[in-house]
């Protein structure tokens, strides 16, 4: 049992929780709740340490002892450094720290998505979460984006990082990546829109930030640029609604030329 928020491991959850240049430099980063460890536990990734209180459930306690039967260091802690740890109000009592994930794409990926300059961790979280219900083969993120491993990010994307390859690359690098691909542009004032757009071929897609839209860098690479037409004068729509709107469009050309 773990009783003493100074603990060394309890520190480092902390830093890992609050601190992207920790994450970096530890190459990990922090899940909680049962429902995301359950989903971590499904796949081939490995936590390093797995935190958890008395008061966790025989359902929570099921996953305890699977990762004690595979060797994953499992710790009890109490609910004061449970508490000190989670980055939520309402810690669910359990906690894990996974190393970051490398997921294999193919070679040539026919669908990939790049969400530029998105600083909302629950914007890029739910464009994660929506972009695996997609089966987008490969999402390319730019730096000045928000950390993707954040704590928020993760909550919102509900396990996707453990199933959807993700890449953090400059723009020097992008176009090499991409150069496979027809590259549209979503924007509020884009020219074509987006149902009207062909996305049966290799494509990338480009979803701009909140605030400013995508970046410059972003633009230069656009082949096309695409709008979500609106019946009323909103100014644009949340990154994660227009992002899932084009995302779904995909799908269902894709599946209509299947029929």
């Amino acid at each position: 049992m773990i009783h003493s928020v100074h603990n060394p491991k309890v520190q480092l959850v902390r830093k890992l929780q609050t601190s992207s240049r920790t994450r970096r430099e530890e190459k990990s980063f922090v899940i909680e709740g049962v429902r995301l460890v359950e989903e971590a536990f499904k796949t081939a990734q490995k936590p390093k340490l797995v935190f958890y209180t008395g008061r966790l459930k025989s359902r929570g306690m099921d996953l305890i002892n699977q990762f004690s039967q595979a060797g994953t260091p499992t710790y009890q802690v109490d609910e004061n450094v449970m508490r000190t740890m989670s980055d939520t109000q309402t810690p669910q009592g359990i906690l894990a720290v996974f190393p970051f994930i490398q997921i294999d794409y193919p070679k040539k990926p026919g669908f990939i998505l790049i969400p530029d300059s998105i600083r909302d961790p629950g914007n890029l979280g739910t464009i994660l979460r929506s972009a695996l219900a997609a089966g987008v083969d490969l999402v390319i993120l730019p730096r000045g984006s928000v950390d993707y491993y954040s704590p928020k990010v993760v909550r919102s994307a509900m396990g996707a990082h453990f199933h959807l390859p993700l890449r953090q690359l400059d723009w020097d690098s992008i176009p090499a990546a991409i150069a496979h691909t027809f590259v549209y542009l979503a924007e509020a004032n884009g020219d074509l829109p987006y149902f009207n757009a062909t996305f049966t071929k290799p494509i990338t897609i480009i979803i701009g930030g909140e605030a400013q839209g995508a970046s410059a860098q972003a633009r230069s690479h656009a082949n096309e640029t695409i709008r979500i037409p609106m019946t009323r004068s909103a100014e644009s729509l949340n990154a994660a609604v227009a992002a899932a709107i084009v995302l779904f469009e995909v799908v269902r050309q894709r599946q209509a030329t299947h029929v």
